[in-house]
């Protein structure tokens, strides 16, 4: 075993609400934080730099290629490309855990055994396989389609038995399919509720694809641990999130990059143009009312890069009032909470896997400062630097 400590630091553990050590001591072995008192083998100097949690993306896409137009999730090989990629990518941004929604051929599933083995240097993955839709459903191209209750417990058994260790539910329409509203409701309470009590019965989360208000209220009254998008909401809907302690992952910038590309098509952007107010206006009421929120970006969707995305994600929920704190809290804390992954993940905390991220700036003033000059580490090894 070797003992490395850095110094000279302002450290965030994520037990405080600033940053409470100046130290870090990683079992470079292990790749886990030890207490600081252990007799450390080398010491490396931080120069006062800020030392903050690994950042958590609790929605992704790592099969899409985000800069195509067309799916290429019919091909094993490019999907596997695409998602090496991406996760390669996310690690630029300093994302060191990541939560997949939605993968064609259990890649995401496979790949998250290869990351665990330490065959793959990548974010740590919390796989769902297929997301499980309506025959026909949003999604259902690279999906598990299902109708009825027996169907989505067995689509739910299926996905368990091969590795999943989260479930997607497509519960609404949405934006980037033709022909649907991302208000139509695509399961019914029975198919959730067989789907949500086979995923509680093995202790893992279950997130809901809910943009339409009614979708929302079916899926949280369901059970559902998450509402991703969440895009329009009522006062009810609110209520019933904070009798349920249900989380948001509001996924901004999805919207936000396809608005930025009008080679998109026009039916998309008819679409999505509308919503992106009405979707902040809704993340903010329910901030104002105590809804923990996850960060997560949809990343994979048109133009939603796994290297920017999370900056602009961070930089959106800025602009709409969230304090830099609540941000911080948002993509490491809640979102490994949310995750079950809070015993490994998310705090510098000891015994926890030692990811984080070295910074010039503050990002308790401004999260900017993640877009800046940074070393991003995973379990303890430098796997990133920008300077």
């Amino acid at each position: 075993m070797t003992v490395i400590r850095y110094t000279n630091a302002r450290v965030f553990t994520g037990s405080d609400s600033d940053y409470d050590a100046t130290e870090l001591v990683i079992d470079d072995l292990t790749g886990r934080v030890l207490p600081n008192d252990v007799v450390s083998d080398q010491t490396i100097n931080l120069s006062n730099k800020y030392v903050v949690p690994g950042l958590i993306n609790a929605h992704t896409h790592i099969v899409m290629n985000p800069f195509e137009l067309t799916s290429t999730t019919a091909n094993v090989v490019v999907s596997t490309h695409n998602a090496l990629k991406n996760l390669k990518r996310s690690l630029m941004a300093g994302v060191t855990t990541i939560r997949d929604v939605g993968s064609a051929f259990d890649i995401d599933i496979e790949l998250a055994k290869l990351e665990a083995a330490g065959e793959l240097s990548a974010p740590t993955i919390l796989p769902s396989g297929g997301a499980i839709s309506m025959t026909g459903g949003h999604g259902s191209a690279m999906g598990i389609e299902v109708d009825g209750p027996d169907e989505a417990r067995k689509a739910a058994r299926t996905n368990f038995s091969k590795g999943a260790k989260n479930l997607k539910l497509m519960v609404t329409g949405g934006i980037s399919k033709d022909g649907e509203k991302e208000t139509d409701i695509q399961l019914n309470a029975d198919e959730i509720k067989a789907a949500v009590t086979e995923a509680h019965h093995k202790g893992y989360p279950v997130a809901a694809h809910a943009q339409g208000n009614a979708g929302i209220k079916l899926a949280v009254k369901a059970g559902a641990d998450s509402i991703e998008h969440a895009i329009y909401m009522d006062e009810e809907a609110v209520t019933l999130m904070l009798m349920h302690g249900t989380v948001i992952v509001p996924t901004f910038s999805a919207p936000l990059a396809i608005s930025q590309h009008r080679e998109l098509p026009t039916w998309l952007h008819a679409k999505n143009d509308p919503v992106i107010e009405i979707h902040r206006q809704s993340i903010q009421q329910a901030h104002a009312a105590g809804i923990p929120i996850a960060m997560g970006t949809d990343a994979g969707t048109p133009f939603n890069d796994f290297a920017t995305g999370v900056f602009e994600e961070l930089q959106i929920m800025q602009d709409i009032g969230f304090k830099p704190i609540e941000i911080l809290e948002a993509a490491t804390k809640n979102a490994a909470k949310l995750l079950h992954l809070d015993q490994v993940v998310g705090t510098l905390e000891v015994g926890k896997f030692a990811d984080f991220i070295v910074l010039n700036q503050n990002p308790l003033v401004d999260v900017a400062a993640y877009h800046g000059d940074r070393q991003v580490y995973k379990k303890g090894r430098l796997v990133y630097e920008q300077s």
